[in-house]
């Protein structure tokens, strides 16, 4: 998928892979984020300083980022140099060769990668809770992995997985620049037409809701953190959409959510404060993060769910549903400022959908949602009974 920005002086593309943390199995926990890794280490023709030099001499970069169901390999570079760009990602997916040596010296690297994010209990906080949210299925796997299973790889399990996730139906080729359809389509047939991958054949386990949880953990911290959240809608489900608006309303980026103002401003408890939803191919991800002084966290959680209650039987006026509509529709716009995100989302629409929405048809969809709509689900994902929670609270006052 291309979309050709005449003009632009810098351009962006990347293969993007449908194979995450959710594929793999028990023994493999952390493998999709550790090929992410090793896909750098060298192939048939580079060693991996020749490889992360290729773009770097000639002012660009490279790059990958691994999630909970995708991979993805990309470069952003001067427009001039697209042929280095795709040959060199051509070369990282289709030649890496995983060194042994490689391979052990980069498992060192994910060991302090995990101590790092242990030491960060704003981030560990997160892939604890959806291991709750999520339990005994893919989805609560973190994407790092641990120390043991990390230690446990070898090249074997590396290809292995390789063979059974990266297939024909779970790789695309996104790019946004200034190059014609045509020639991009030449540099592909010359640096991808000689390879081929088997078809597919797998598919992810589907999640089950497990009951709900709610956990609390004493540590050696300064701050009180906080989660809570429930599984929500697919990115198939129709009410996807009103959910992303829903929780913009509630807790999404702009200072005039409700959380922000009726916690933060006016009262000054916590300064981390935000709600997210993440919706996956099965199911979705609904959470509320906060971190507060121990002493503010009974306080916080009532407020939070104060602002819960509202939104499940309160409807929105007419006049707050078309503000909160202009709002996510001019943060959908100025995401696409960044040509790198729209790239990036170019692959992932197209693996998911075989299909780009264009935002015309985006706000299409925002402006049918109605205010009886965001009042069912409401009720639906923001029931009380339905939510799972992690306090990590402080040993004792530092």
């Amino acid at each position: 998928m291309h979309q050709h920005v005449p003009g632009a002086a810098v351009s962006h593309c990347g293969v993007t892979v449908l194979a995450g943390s959710r594929d793999e199995s028990a023994n493999e926990i952390g493998l999709a984020h550790f090929i992410e890794h090793c896909l750098f280490k060298g192939t048939k023709k580079r060693r991996a300083f020749h490889i992360l030099s290729r773009l770097d001499a000639v002012g660009g970069e490279i790059n990958a980022y691994t999630t909970k169901e995708e991979t993805c390999v990309y470069g952003s570079f001067m427009t001039a140099h697209y042929p280095r760009a795709v040959e060199l990602i051509s070369d990282i997916l289709f030649n890496s060769q995983f060194p042994s040596k490689e391979i052990e010296r980069e498992k060192d690297v994910i060991l302090d990668e995990i101590n790092s994010y242990l030491d960060t209990p704003a981030e560990q906080i997160f892939d604890d809770f959806e291991d709750v949210l999520f339990a005994g299925h893919g989805l609560g796997h973190n994407i790092l992995g641990d120390s043991k299973s990390v230690k446990s790889f070898k090249k074997k399990n590396i290809i292995s997985f390789l063979e059974n996730n990266y297939t024909s139906d779970k790789i695309v080729f996104s790019s946004v620049g200034d190059i014609s359809e045509n020639r991009l389509s030449y540099l592909l047939d010359r640096f991808f037409a000689d390879y081929e991958l088997k078809e597919g054949n797998k598919r992810p386990v589907s999640f089950r809701k497990v009951e709900p949880r709610q956990l609390v953990e004493k540590k050696e911290i300064f701050q009180a953190h906080f989660v809570m959240g429930a599984p929500a809608y697919s990115v198939y489900d129709d009410r996807k959409t009103a959910l992303v608006l829903l929780n913009n309303i509630l807790g999404g980026p702009a200072m005039n959510s409700r959380l922000n103002i009726n916690i933060r401003e006016k009262y000054g408890f916590a300064y981390n404060l935000d709600s997210t939803y993440t919706p996956y191919s099965d199911t979705g991800a609904w959470i509320i993060y906060l971190g507060t002084e121990a002493a503010s966290i009974d306080r916080c959680k009532k407020l939070v769910f104060k602002e819960l209650k509202k939104l499940r039987e309160q409807a929105l006026g007419t006049r707050q549903l078309h503000q909160a509509k202009l709002q996510l529709k001019g943060h959908i716009s100025l995401g696409q400022e960044s040509r790198v995100n729209v790239m990036l989302g170019l692959g992932k629409s197209l693996l998911i959908f075989d299909k780009i929405d264009t935002i015309a048809e985006v706000n299409h969809k925002i402006d049918a949602i109605s205010e009886g709509e965001l009042l069912e689900i409401a009720n639906d994902i923001f029931a009380e009974e339905g939510l799972s929670s992690i306090l990590y609270h402080p040993t004792a006052a530092h």
